[in-house]
């Protein structure tokens, strides 16, 4: 066999010496992170914990006991019997070596140990000679430290029963701190929770059945008004905020609740100090864990989701309401172009021209806010489908029966000057124009003008009034109460609309 590099050898137990070296950091962090996580270093004296070294003082007959934490450069003295001094350096401390061991140590001839001998808390006070230390081992098992016996005289070994009496008293101590760490957690936890409900905006209460009292907690103070303490510590209090129309009702069903011990849930109005009329949902049950008649729940503010919900029913109920109009006007269409077209094909088309009419005038709706349409936005659906078509003046907002009345006369308009007016010819166009009077004119009206103009022939007025005229005359007559007026220059149709003035600018 082949003799082994003396180098590799020392590489690698360099390697293992470093992989053992960062096990420890490890350990040592997660130690350190442990003993923080009790939250007792540099706290004060405490009763509990005093009783414990007093006792193993007397029991051991030793004149110092100490109950010491071990942190990353010192060992502090949570309990010290017998000892002035509050820590020590780690470097000094024999404590260090219980936690290098994981194991008691007992030292009782420390003058013979080389470890010990020329320690300064053995050359000085407290002038230790003898030294007993058991871990104070944490729920992960991390040790944070000891309860030692110290003597400034030599003495004997424990005995195996003596060292389990000291590691039953480490046992108590730990049991202590461990109540203590779980409080801390508790509590910590609560005010987390606490601030959670403070941004979420969810009260929780306690209702007690038998008294009426109220407890509260969570942001309270923004659902129900900063005077909540005082004017919602009992049921009177609570009702007398409610709306009066939703007194009875909430009564009711918390009455229900009562009698049968079934789940609170229901909403209602509040009259909030500060902000008015809100909207509260609670939900709420018994305390299975108590006797006691005591009803948990909690509040939110759903103010915002019935405004939602109302605003989403109003658009709805327009909806259905717009709908029912639109058949009843594709339905007057279909009926009244049956009677005047000419052969299926004319059908077709004066149908598919109309229903297109209604689709820019929807199209405009839907690009608002449902009920009102913008002037401009109708003329430039116009305009798209009939390119040669040029507008101008104010933007108004139109609302639906007289957007779709328009969005109808401009298609009628556009319609024949395609068929027999300026449009019918490469260069002819048409030119719209409309103007508003301001407030304070009496009458105040709208006016709007079609001219047709640049055609190469004369254009005169057609032999019979077609439905399509018709259907104009009524739009602008019924629907928008106004007045239309036409006449034939050479060039094409010159046409008047007047109508009073009732649409704000957009």
């Amino acid at each position: 066999m082949a003799e082994r590099p003396t180098g590799s050898g020392g590489r690698e137990g360099q390697q293992l010496a470093d992989g053992a070296d960062t096990d420890r950091d490890r350990a040592e962090q997660l130690r350190l992170a442990t003993l923080r996580e009790y939250r007792i270093l540099d706290t004060g004296p405490e009763e509990a914990f005093d009783r414990v070294t007093k006792m193993v003082a007397d029991l051991y007959d030793a004149p110092i006991a100490l109950v010491s934490l071990v942190d990353d450069c010192r060992q502090w003295f949570k309990s010290a019997y017998g000892l002035d001094a509050s820590e020590t350096p780690r470097d000094i401390s024999f404590c260090q070596y219980v936690l290098a061991q994981h194991e008691p140590v007992i030292i009782t001839d420390v003058l013979g140990d080389p470890r010990f001998r020329d320690n300064p808390l053995v050359t000085g006070e407290p002038f230790i000679r003898f030294y007993a230390g058991v871990p104070l081992r944490a729920y992960n098992g991390a040790i944070l430290g000891t309860l030692c016996v110290i003597d400034r005289k030599e003495r004997g070994t424990l005995a195996e029963r003596e060292l389990a009496r000291l590691e039953d008293f480490a046992a108590i101590i730990m049991a202590e701190a461990d109540l203590r760490r779980i409080v801390a957690q508790r509590d910590e936890a609560r005010q987390t929770l606490e601030r959670a409900l403070d941004f979420s905006g969810i009260a929780t209460w306690r209702y007690d059945a038998r008294t009426g009292a109220i407890q509260w907690s969570g942001a309270v103070a923004e659902l129900w008004g900063a005077d909540f303490h005082t004017a919602l510590a009992d049921i009177g209090g609570f009702f007398e905020r409610l709306h009066p129309d939703d007194r009875d009702a909430v009564r009711a069903v918390l009455d229900e609740s009562v009698a049968n011990g079934s789940h609170y849930a229901t909403e209602y109005r509040i009259q909030h100090p500060e902000r008015g009329v809100r909207w509260i949902a609670v939900r709420a049950d018994w305390d299975v864990n108590t006797t006691d008649a005591i009803l948990t729940g909690i509040s939110i503010d759903i103010t915002e989701q019935k405004s939602r919900q109302e605003n989403a029913n109003l658009l709805m109920r327009e909806l259905h309401h717009r709908m029912r109009n639109l058949f009843a006007t594709v339905s007057a269409i279909i009926s009244l172009t049956r009677h005047a077209a000419t052969d299926v094909d004319d059908y077709v088309e004066r149908i598919t021209g109309r229903l297109d009419a209604l689709n820019r005038a929807q199209n405009v709706l839907l690009g608002a806010n449902f009920m009102t349409g913008s002037m401009h936005a109708l003329l430039r659906e116009v305009e798209a489908a009939f390119p040669r078509i040029r507008w101008s003046g104010p933007d108004l907002l139109l609302p639906e029966n007289a957007l779709v009345a328009m969005a109808l006369v401009f298609n009628e308009l556009a319609t024949n000057a395609v068929k027999h007016g300026a449009l019918s010819g490469a260069a002819g166009d048409v030119d719209v124009r409309w103007t508003q009077d301001p407030e304070g004119i009496d009458p105040r009206l709208f006016r709007l003008t079609w001219i047709e103009t640049g055609n190469d022939g004369p254009i005169g007025p057609p032999e019979k009034t077609s439905f399509g005229t018709l259907l104009m005359e009524r739009s602008v007559r019924n629907n928008l109460g106004g007045t239309i007026e036409r006449r034939w220059e050479p060039t094409g149709l010159v046409l008047e609309i007047t109508l009073p003035a009732r649409w704000r600018d957009a």
